[in-house]
């Protein structure tokens, strides 16, 4: 690769790859620390909570849980209902404002196209030039390329399909029933959001866990919290690289917040079945799985209440006692093939989650499965770091508060690494700048 002189670079000493609510939470401590960076965003802030997400999408996690450096939804946000959950638009300007609030040095529409080492630092190709950097922090999470499986291939020609990143609403799909493979928390909630607009809808279930959204008085996610859970670190996990792995617990923030029960949807009507295996001539053919796929997910929902249960009892916390769920709904036979024109089926949302893409990231890093090599964010290219990586450090990695905590950590380590580098011997050593245009961000309202 021929590279650019070094004069043509605009240089920076911390560049971030990505302004989403990673990004912006190093940001903020770098900002207050005084050091110099850029955030490269290749869409505009935070866009995927408004890009890729359906109509009446909410948040998981209740409000007053959402919390990032020096901005919180209960502080500076001055929400409105705490214990709720912001849906799509709102999680949006939560973000967005909160880019405002310190004048994060964004670059929008900026895509990143190449990262290489470049003498002790690094060089990067962008759609708007050439940048350099003495240390680099990659905050575009590990969810970048939607998943389709193979059988999409086999569906015919005139059913409609889409990934559930492209789903928005029940209205924009063609009439008729609705087909959805997967049943992590997108596929759950698509699920719902369609049988609430009355559509047939038959739903491919896999090994999802479940959780109920109140026990006892509260969120569970909240009991969760108090008990230390989002604080178990991927090396304490018990098995390992396995368990992160797994899909997430499906619950919902919709109308205030409740359990989603597909034993109750098929009650009302919503087809149910094992895992996908395949589609052929028109047929899609499933698994016997889904009695057992039902049995795992309550069961899992139980083991978390019995968490819950013993935390309570060991500190003596009065708490209303509760009944346990008791099952609403058996399949009387495993329905594992459905001709999708006799089903009147005319289109299908596969949400079989997504797969990380660095293949701009020129780099020795990553593993044989494409994960970064990382501990809490420190890969073993000095100067080179992630952020907002699923399970990077521990299971609230993921969420507000845990990438928070994660941005800190990174913080202090770039800040570390600064004052470890060589001054300016004169105007020379740096890379001129290219004058690029000002960090903006676009209004959320």
């Amino acid at each position: 690769m021929n590279t650019p002189p070094a004069t043509t670079r605009e240089h920076h000493p911390v560049v971030v790859v990505g302004a989403g609510q990673a990004g912006l939470s190093l940001s903020w401590h770098l900002t207050r620390r005084g050091v110099d960076h850029v955030l490269l965003e290749r869409g505009t802030t935070a866009h995927e909570w408004r890009d890729g997400r359906w109509d009446a999408f909410t948040l998981v996690t209740p409000n007053f849980q959402c919390r990032l450096p020096g901005w919180s939804y209960t502080g500076e946000f001055a929400g409105t209902d705490p214990d709720g959950f912001m849906e799509r638009d709102e999680v949006h300007r939560f973000v967005t404002e909160y880019a405002r609030s310190f004048a994060a040095p964004v670059r929008e529409g900026v895509a990143v196209t190449s990262l290489r080492q470049h003498g002790d630092g690094f060089a990067l190709s962008t759609s708007a030039g050439e940048f350099s950097a003495d240390q680099v922090v990659i905050a575009t999470g590990g969810y970048h390329v939607p998943v389709v499986p193979a059988a999409a291939e086999r569906l015919p020609r005139d059913v409609v399909q889409l990934h559930s990143s492209a789903y928005r609403s029940a209205q924009r799909l063609p009439e008729g029933a609705v087909l959805v493979v997967g049943s992590g928390q997108s596929g759950a909630q698509i699920a719902e959001d369609l049988h609430l607009a009355g559509r047939r809808v038959h739903l491919a279930v896999g090994n999802a866990p479940r959780c109920a959204r109140t026990y006892r008085g509260r969120d569970c996610i909240a009991w969760l919290e108090d008990m230390g859970t989002y604080d178990v670190t991927a090396a304490e996990v018990p098995g390992g690289a396995a368990a992160q792995e797994k899909t997430n617990h499906y619950m919902t923030g919709r109308d205030g917040g409740r359990d989603i029960d597909l034993r109750a949807f098929a009650r009302e009507g919503m087809g149910l079945h094992g895992r996908l295996e395949d589609v052929r001539d028109g047929v899609a053919r499933f698994a016997p799985t889904l009695e057992q796929a039902l049995d795992h997910a309550d069961s899992v929902m139980e083991s978390i209440k019995d968490a819950i249960d013993r935390h309570i009892s060991a500190r003596g916390i009065d708490a209303p006692n509760e009944a346990r769920y008791v099952p609403v709904w058996r399949p009387e036979q495993e329905v594992t093939e459905l001709d999708l024109a006799a089903a009147g089926i005319t289109s299908v949302v596969w949400s079989v989650g997504y797969r990380a893409d660095h293949r701009w990231v020129e780099l020795g890093v990553f593993d044989g499965r494409g994960r970064p090599r990382q501990t809490r964010g420190v890969t073993g290219t000095p100067g080179l770091f992630f952020l907002g990586l699923p399970w990077m450090h521990t299971w609230g990695s993921g969420r507000f508060a845990g990438i928070a905590r994660d941005a800190e950590f990174l913080a202090d380590q770039l800040t570390a690494g600064a004052a470890r580098l060589p001054p300016p011997s004169s105007p020379a050593s740096r890379p001129a700048s290219t004058g690029l245009a000002a960090s903006h961000l676009t209004a959320a309202r």
